[in-house]
C-alpha cells in the first residue's frame, strides 16, 4: 500500500540527492528488520528528512511539540511518521510512544544533542538516548551527516555498524553512560569520513 511517507519520501529524495548530491555509505549495517535505534548527529534543519530518505526503512522522528499546534500541522507531521516530544522536560508519553515503537520492531530516529549544533561539531548527547538503547533490545545504529549544507557540495550520510550495548544492559549502566557510546561511535564515523 501506497502510504502519505511513501509519496513524500519519494517527492523529498528526488529533491533533495541531486541538489545536496547526498551520498550514502554503510548501509549493509542497518538491520533489514526488528527495532532499531537510529541516532545522528544534529547539524541542519534538513537532517531528519536527510536521514529519512537515506535510511532503508522506515524511521518515526520525535519532533517538538510545537510543529502538532494546528490541525493540520500535526496531520501533516503523523504523516511524515514524526511523534510529538515536549521539549526541556521529561514527556513520559513519548517515551512510552519510542519504547513500544521499538519493541514493536520499528525505526525510531532521534538526534541525542537535542537541538542543532552551531559550529558543525559534535556537541554532548542527551540520556534519552541512552534510555531507549537500556530499556529495550533495539539495535543502536549511529549515523553522520557530513556537510556542509550547499547546493552543488556533497552531503555524506554514513551509517556505522550497531553499538554493542549488551555489556552495558548486562552491567545496568545509567542513561547518561549509554548515550556516551552512542555519541562516541557519532564522533568516530564523522572523524573517519571527513574530509
Amino acid at each position: 500500500m501506497v502510504t502519505f511517507y511513501t509519496i513524500a519520501k519519494t517527492a523529498v529524495k528526488t529533491i533533495l540527492t541531486p541538489a545536496y548530491r547526498i551520498h550514502v555509505t554503510g548501509l549493509e549495517h542497518f538491520p533489514k528488520e526488528g527495532g532499531v535505534l537510529l541516532c545522528s548527529n544534529h547539524i541542519d534543519n534538513l537532517d531528519p528528512p536527510v536521514v529519512g530518505i537515506t535510511a532503508n526503512r522506515p524511521v518515526r522522528f520525535m519532533a517538538k511539540e510545537e510543529l502538532f499546534k494546528t490541525k493540520w500541522a500535526g496531520k501533516l507531521m503523523r504523516g511524515l511518521n514524526a511523534f510529538p516530544v515536549k521539549r526541556g522536560m521529561s514527556d513520559r508519553e513519548a517515551l512510552r510512544n519510542g519504547l513500544r515503537m521499538l519493541k514493536d520492531g520499528e525505526v525510531l530516529g532521534l538526534f541525542p544533542e537535542g537541538t542543532r549544533s552551531k559550529d558543525g561539531k559534535l556537541g554532548k548527547g542527551l540520556a534519552g538516548a541512552g534510555f531507549f538503547a537500556l530499556r529495550t533490545d533495539a539495535a543502536v545504529v549511529p549515523c553522520a551527516v557530513i556537510g556542509p549544507y550547499k547546493i552543488g557540495r556533497k552531503l555524506h550520510v554514513v551509517y556505522g555498524p550497531p553499538v554493542d550495548m549488551a555489556p552495558l544492559r548486562e552491567r545496568k549502566a545509567s542513561a547518561e553512560e549509554a548515550t556516551e557510546a552512542i555519541m562516541q561511535a557519532i564522533g568516530k564515523l564523522i572523524k573517519e569520513h571527513s574530509a
